[in-house]
């Protein structure tokens, strides 16, 4: 099968108002070619003084908006809602959507919204934990009923998330770090993390030994790629590393700056085993360019089995 496209959706129009937010979703969807097949966002509470939409909410939203995608977040910080409540959430969502939820999800990181909402802020050995216990109560309450499960940090007992869904949402998990990885192989159907190769790849060789360690083929998890991308007016001004309004102080990896660049910096991740591309665009200009210029040939390469890369 081809590689196929996501747009990752920024939230307020690229000028930073919020009028008719409506009709600017709705001009970048209609912009997408069929390639792409799901909407995604961001999970997050406040950066500073930006405007910042709560994701559940506009995630629903979308998804009765445009019924022809799939609908996901990129990713969940599963320490802001309770994992069985948010079971319940995706299977409602599922069964809503008639199977059009993904399951985007990690462990969180931004300590200025989980301080100012009143979480706290664990430290990463507990959101780690916290995650593990969150993927196996989500699982569980999705696929038997009353669930019930006895952890550090979660308990539930004789949970009932009728209907179950069907079908069961895929889990992605997104993050980079062993452990992590170690995670995602046990727990997860898929993975994403950030474009190019220089920053997917060394996670991605984390997760191929993961799944040995636990005798796990790899070639049955759904590997996946976000990639910010940036095809300026004048190349001179592009930028290999990008840090994007809406999270200050928060470097993203870029490709670009023209549509041929962005096919062959995308080429090695998808010759890898990524199969689904989370585009976010920089500009409206780069997502015309990307939709007429960049997809036509990246659907022109096969995704590869996920395996152990051979490092020279």
């Amino acid at each position: 099968m081809p590689v196929d496209f996501g747009l990752h959706l920024q939230t307020f129009p690229y000028d930073n108002t919020d009028t008719d937010l409506i009709g600017f979703y709705q001009r970048m969807i209609a912009a997408l070619p069929p390639e792409f097949t799901t909407l995604w966002v961001s999970d997050h509470l406040q950066f500073g003084d930006a405007p910042v939409l709560e994701a559940w909410t506009r995630l629903t939203y979308l998804a009765a908006l445009f019924p022809h995608m799939k609908v996901g977040h990129l990713v969940l910080g599963q320490g802001y809602r309770n994992p069985a409540l948010l079971a319940k959430m995706g299977a409602t969502l599922q069964h809503l959507t008639g199977g059009r939820f993904i399951l985007g999800i990690g462990a969180g990181w931004a300590e200025e919204e989980y301080r100012a909402y009143g979480y706290g802020y664990p430290s990463r050995k507990d959101r780690l934990e916290q995650l593990t216990e969150a993927l196996q109560i989500i699982r569980m309450m999705w696929t038997t009923s009353p669930a019930t499960f006895q952890g550090k940090h979660y308990q539930i007992d004789g949970a009932r998330c009728i209907p179950l869904p069907d079908p069961v949402p895929p889990i992605i998990v997104g993050s980079p770090g062993p452990k992590m990885m170690r995670i995602t192989a046990r727990y997860a159907d898929g993975w994403s993390w950030d474009a190019p190769m220089e920053t997917w790849g060394p996670p991605y060789d984390e997760l191929m030994d993961a799944c040995a360690e636990i005798g796990r083929d790899p070639s049955g998890l759904w590997l996946t790629a976000e990639a910010n991308a940036y095809f300026p007016d004048d190349p001179a001004l592009f930028q290999a590393v990008s840090t994007h309004s809406y999270y200050p102080g928060i470097n993203f990896p870029v490709v670009g700056p023209t549509p041929a660049a962005a096919v062959e910096q995308l080429r090695p991740v998808i010759e890898a085993g990524a199969s689904h591309i989370m585009f976010f665009p920089e500009t409206t200009r780069t997502l015309d360019l990307f939709c007429r210029e960049t997809v036509p040939e990246l659907v022109k390469i096969e995704p590869g089995i996920p395996k152990r890369r051979q490092i020279p």
